[in-house]
């Protein structure tokens, strides 16, 4: 999927501008990705590059921490899990193409 021509997955944000895109310390994003909840990529020059489907990780952080009083370890709980029903999401849906195309070749 792509976001104004970007792959979702292309790492093309420095720290500091995804600092400013979600409000956030760069140290917390330096906090963030020591406990795991986001793995940005590093350039050759060793500087942090996030894609956008880490920024909207971020997002989602964000929310559950300031709108719902999430604590980062019940974060950490919620983005495990909705990573597990995303692959399984996935899963579900090459099962059902492939069972769709068995259909269509009997």
């Amino acid at each position: 999927m792509m976001n104004d021509g970007i792959p979702r997955d292309e790492p093309c944000y420095t720290i500091g501008i995804v600092a400013r895109m979600v409000e956030l310390h760069p140290q917390t994003l330096r906090n963030y990705e020591q406990m795991g909840l986001v793995v940005p990529q590093r350039s050759d020059g060793n500087f942090r590059l996030y894609s956008q489907r880490e920024v909207d990780r971020l997002m989602k952080i964000n929310r559950l921490t300031q709108e719902m009083g999430v604590n980062l370890a019940g974060v950490e709980i919620i983005l495990r899990l909705s990573d597990q029903i995303e692959a399984l999401q996935g899963q579900v849906e090459a099962l059902e193409q492939d069972r769709q195309a068995a259909r269509s070749r009997h």
